[in-house]
């Protein structure tokens, strides 16, 4: 019987190992597409809810803003127009914080109103966001960037907080959930002027945070790395360490709020903040879910945050 010759094994294995390669590369772009997506509908959920009206997983009714007013100003980035909610504090110079919700909610989520509510009745300016590509927006090009370009839509508030209401930059605090926390803890890293941060459910490894999710589905982990590469490759935008921002907040107080059973961002993601803060600047709590701002404590840490960094003896915990 004539063998083989050994070109022809040698090329059988070639297009073998090109197949392999090619469907690792194909499964991976799909997974990149679709840890990104950023759905624009706010998750088809919240439909009618404002600052005036809305529901939340406790009794919200001593917290309605009826005087808020629809605003839109540019992002950082200039292409990108941000609609947002304005609802003014109960004196002129109240002490102000922008609130960001997470991926594939929107301003009219209650994981933001509520805390809104919350502050507002605290005595504080609220300015709750869409961020880009979810809610009423800028659609760019339908995706999350793990908090990069959300940071800048976030800025574009604080821009137009301090420029075009008059808001004194010592007085504008931060508050994000999810991939809102990790915007606001990369926006108050890139704008020192930024007073405090606020973070609820965030992460400090977005790659470690995909590598969980996925691996609730049997994904190895091996294809998230594949996936955030391919990104790149693509020359998408993507922050996966919000934590290397913290060394420069520079002592600014930040609070760090996490849920003890959150499925989908571990609690070990905000250890990993904790560990990352400067000491002398940071609160923490921990609840048992997702939004951990459910808890009372997370929420007067949040008005203590606030209170912290503005100096306003308005501003009462509990």
């Amino acid at each position: 019987m004539r063998r083989r010759p050994r070109f022809f094994d040698a090329g059988l294995l070639v297009i073998m190992v090109s197949f392999v390669f090619g469907v690792v590369a194909i499964f991976s772009t799909v997974l990149y597409d679709r840890l990104t997506l950023a759905v624009p509908d706010c998750g088809g959920g919240y439909g009618g809810a404002t600052p005036a009206s809305f529901r939340a997983w406790v009794d919200s009714t001593p917290y309605p803003m009826p005087d808020y007013q629809e605003v839109r100003f540019p992002s950082r980035d200039p292409a990108i127009s941000i609609d947002a909610w304005w609802v003014p504090g109960p004196t002129v110079d109240a002490p102000a914080v922008i609130l960001a919700h997470s991926l594939n909610e929107c301003k009219r989520a209650t994981t933001v109103l509520f805390p809104i509510g919350a502050l507002h009745g605290h005595g504080f300016s609220v300015l709750v966001i869409d961020l880009r590509n979810e809610g009423s927006s800028t659609v760019d090009n339908g995706r999350d960037t793990g908090g990069a370009g959300e940071a800048r839509d976030m800025l574009g508030a604080w821009d137009w907080l301090h420029n075009a209401i008059g808001v004194a930059a010592g007085r504008i605090g931060l508050f994000g959930v999810a991939l809102g926390a990790g915007a606001a803890i990369i926006a108050s890293g890139e704008e020192p002027r930024v007073a405090a941060v606020s973070e609820d459910s965030g992460f400090a490894d977005l790659t470690q945070v995909m590598k969980h999710q996925m691996g609730a589905y049997f994904i190895p982990a091996v294809f998230v790395d594949l996936a955030v590469a391919i990104g790149r490759l693509r020359g998408e935008e993507m922050a996966t360490g919000p934590v290397d921002a913290l060394d420069r907040l520079a002592g600014r107080p930040i609070a760090i709020v996490a849920g003890q059973a959150d499925g989908s961002v571990p609690v070990e993601q905000a250890y990993q903040l904790i560990a990352a803060s400067s000491p002398s600047s940071m609160a923490h709590s921990s609840g048992p879910s997702r939004p951990a701002i459910r808890t009372f404590r997370a929420r007067a840490r949040l008005a203590k945050l606030a209170r912290m960094a503005t100096g306003d003896e308005c501003a009462r915990t509990g």
